[in-house]
This record gives C-alpha cells, sequence and structure tokens, in this order.
C-alpha cells in the first residue's frame, strides 16, 4: 500500500526562534507551564512564530465489530447506529461539545450494521456491515482494511482547516483497540483489556478469554497493517487513514482517548514522524490507555476520568490549544511592553 510522506517536521531554527519569543514574554521564565510547551508544538507542526488555528475538525468514525457477539460490551451492537444517529442530529456529548467550541462534526459510515438515510454532517464510506469475528480468524481482508485507510484520507483531503480531532463509535472497539495495543507492544491482552461500557468483574474476565482467542487465531499478524486487519474495525483504520493524512497536511491532530490513541499507535508504526504533529488531549479512565500513552511517549492535557470516546476528551482540551496560540502571537514582550525584565 502506498503510504503518503509524512517527513520529520524538526526545525532546530523555529524552535529557537520559539523559545525565544515564549522565554521573553511578559512572565517570569516557564511559568505558564505545559501551555508554553503546547505553543511550542503548535507552532512547530504550523512552522509559524504566530499559529492559527483554523476551521478545526472533529471526525467520528462508526462501525460495528463481529467480536461483540461474544459479549465483550455491556451494550448491544444496536448501540452503535443509534449513537451515530445521536451525533448527526445532535444530542450527543461530542455534538454538544462540537457547537460549544465551533468545532465542524463530520460523522462516517465506515461499517456501521445499518442502512442511514442521507443527513447533513453523515458520510457513508462503509465497507461492509460490520467486521467478522476476530475470534475465529482476521476482523476484515487485507483489502477491505486498505479501503478503509484510503476512505480516511479522502475524507480529511475533503474537511476544510488546519486542525483534526478524531473521535470513534463502535460497541466493542475497547477490545479491538486493547489487542491492538497487546500485539504491537507485546504486553499480556489482560494489561490492556478495561471494562469499556462497564462491565463487571465476570463480564471482564469473559472479555480478556475472548481476546486470548481473537490473538490466539491471528497469532501471524504481526506488522503494523496485518493486526490492523486482524484485529481491528472498520472505524479503526479508517482512523488511521485520517491521521495518516492530516499528518502529511501538516495539520495539528488532537488525540482523544484508547480507541483514538490505538489508530494513532498503527499509523505511528507506519510513519513515525505522524507523532509530531500529535497533541494528546487526555488520559483515559480505559486502563490500557496508560500503557497506550507511555508506549506512544505521550504526555496527555487533562485527566478527568473520561471513558466516552466519540472525541469528547479533544473537543474539551481544544481551548486550550486556542490559548496557547493566543499567548504566542498576542502577549507582549518585556520589550514592547517596557516591562522590566527582571521579573
Amino acid at each position: 500500500m502506498l503510504l503518503p510522506d509524512i517527513p520529520s517536521i524538526a526545525d532546530p531554527a523555529l524552535t529557537t526562534r520559539l523559545q525565544a519569543l515564549l522565554d521573553n514574554k511578559t512572565k517570569p521564565l516557564g511559568s505558564l507551564g505545559r501551555l508554553e510547551q503546547l505553543a511550542l508544538r503548535i507552532g512547530l507542526i504550523l512552522g509559524s512564530e504566530a499559529p492559527v488555528l483554523h476551521t478545526p475538525q472533529m471526525l467520528v468514525c462508526a462501525a460495528d465489530h463481529g467480536l461483540a457477539a461474544r459479549g465483550v460490551s455491556a451494550y448491544p451492537s444496536d448501540v452503535t447506529w443509534q449513537m451515530v444517529h445521536n451525533f448527526v442530529t445532535g444530542g450527543a456529548a461530542v455534538s454538544v461539545l462540537a457547537r460549544q467550541h465551533g468545532l465542524g462534526l463530520t460523522v462516517v459510515d465506515c461499517g456501521v450494521r445499518h442502512d442511514f438515510a442521507p443527513y447533513p454532517g453523515l458520510v457513508v464510506r462503509k465497507i461492509a456491515p460490520g467486521t467478522q469475528d476476530a475470534s475465529r480468524g482476521p476482523a476484515m481482508t487485507a483489502a477491505q482494511c486498505e479501503k478503509a485507510i484510503a476512505n480516511g484520507r479522502e475524507v480529511v483531503c475533503l474537511l476544510p482547516g488546519n486542525a483534526l480531532l478524531p473521535g470513534e463509535m463502535g460497541i466493542g472497539n475497547t477490545s479491538a483497540a486493547a489487542m491492538l495495543l497487546a500485539r504491537l507492544t507485546d504486553a499480556d491482552v489482560a494489561d490492556c483489556a478495561g471494562p469499556g461500557t462497564g462491565l463487571d468483574a465476570q463480564g471482564m474476565a469473559r472479555k480478556v478469554a475472548v481476546l486470548r482467542e481473537a490473538l490466539a487465531a491471528n497469532a501471524d499478524a504481526r506488522s503494523p497493517l496485518e493486526a490492523l486487519a486482524a484485529l481491528g474495525g472498520f472505524e479503526i483504520a479508517t482512523l488511521v487513514g485520517a491521521v495518516l493524512q492530516a499528518a502529511h497536511e501538516r495539520r495539528v491532530i488532537v488525540v482523544d482517548g484508547f480507541i483514538t490513541s490505538a489508530a494513532v499507535l498503527v499509523a505511528a508504526r507506519l510513519a513515525p514522524a505522524v507523532l509530531e504533529r500529535c497533541v494528546f488531549a487526555h488520559r483515559s479512565h480505559e486502563p490500557g490507555h496508560a500503557r497506550m500513552l507511555a508506549a506512544l511517549g505521550a504526555d496527555p492535557l487533562l485527566d478527568l476520568n473520561l471513558r466516552l470516546g466519540e472525541g469528547s476528551g479533544a473537543a474539551l482540551a481544544w481551548p486550550l490549544l486556542v490559548s496557547a496560540c493566543a499567548i504566542l502571537r498576542e502577549m507582549a514582550s518585556f520589550e514592547t511592553a517596557g516591562v522590566s525584565s527582571s521579573l
């Protein structure tokens, strides 16, 4: 599969200039803490000493999972299509947050087991009505996986703006994310899996047993693309393509929780410089997310015990990115403000 060109954006000269700008603002050195680090990162991603984030886009990808029939979620698969309808009609958490923060919201049917009527903001890129049961073999074929990645790239190409906030919906997708984390980091899946939508102890034991079956059934799927096809979902594969395209276009990628981080993990294994374009929004309450963030070398902005998904954590972190850019562009220097630099 042909991947987009994603070179490193490391720029020591720009880094030096950005750091000098931040150090000379009217404040004690480093007193804005991680907001300064965030401003520097966004400046590097956008290649600017006065970065402006414009027309930010939330992209929520949805699909069903064959593995859900094995009881790995506390909710039935029908919730996937019902929540897609909730997204586009404005009732979901991510819909509310997108409105609040002026974020464009596009929802993609990547493989939901339901046929939707046309609706504004809903894009249909259905590969199939859900993946196969990964405990019995690959969740999708290599061709289906490549098509989903291509779909993600194509959708991002059509979106305006210079920032992408990916989100997801799919009953059973914490299982797919846990298996991808286990396979790509050689971890025990029991350390990667969590309660997802709210499983009790008995449900968790059943979930881990099913995930072990799926990993054993796909023991030969070792490369990032093989693992994605064998263990992932159509929405995760579509997000991999979206992340790759956003990185290629040098957009700021605001990474949400466990499932979107799994897509970023796959994308980064394909093109490591993807991570240079990422801002990690939060640490999810899903237990495997801390392990995922460690594997990505990521230090998230927030820790609110979120475990909703949808891109909700990315939307909540968004104002911090806007503030970081405003500080870099608009805050006076000691010289321009006539303030003594002996603060």
